[in-house]
């Protein structure tokens, strides 16, 4: 049983990607400081923040899935911003193939996880208090 977002591989999977942009951005010319290095690396960061955020809103199947779909959002962003690095010279092919396949994973195994939502919210929805008799929820 998962106890926690850090056991996810795609969360694994989503920080070392992360983890390799940061390294690989360092190499990048000064005058991209506030552009393509700071939008690649809040991108990348942002697809392991979406899936924690995902996590732990899983109590509610539609968060769960809104922070899945945004996450996948931020993947996709991410490799634009790959194709940007690539397009200027700042990184070669194998690099950006390489970063390019690991957020196809990442993006695939998200799908995976928001086709079966269900079966990733069920225990927590079925843990969850019912309400006193007369109370009505909102949701």
């Amino acid at each position: 049983m998962i106890r926690s977002f850090k056991e996810l591989e795609v969360w694994k999977n989503a920080m070392a990607a992360a983890m390799i942009i940061f390294r690989e951005s360092k190499r990048f010319p000064p005058e991209e400081r506030y552009s393509l290095t700071d939008q690649i690396r809040r991108s990348s960061r942002s697809v392991a923040t979406q899936i924690a955020e995902a996590w732990k809103k899983r109590r509610y199947v539609a968060a769960f899935i809104s922070k899945l779909n945004d996450s996948e959002g931020e993947a996709a962003e991410t490799q634009n911003w790959v194709e940007f690095a690539r397009a200027c010279g700042y990184w070669g092919d194998d690099l950006a193939r390489d970063l390019d396949h690991r957020y196809e994973v990442i993006q695939g195994q998200l799908v995976k996880m928001i086709d079966h939502a269900d079966e990733w919210c069920a225990p927590i929805a079925a843990n969850r208090p019912r309400p006193p008799r007369g109370v009505e929820m909102r949701g």
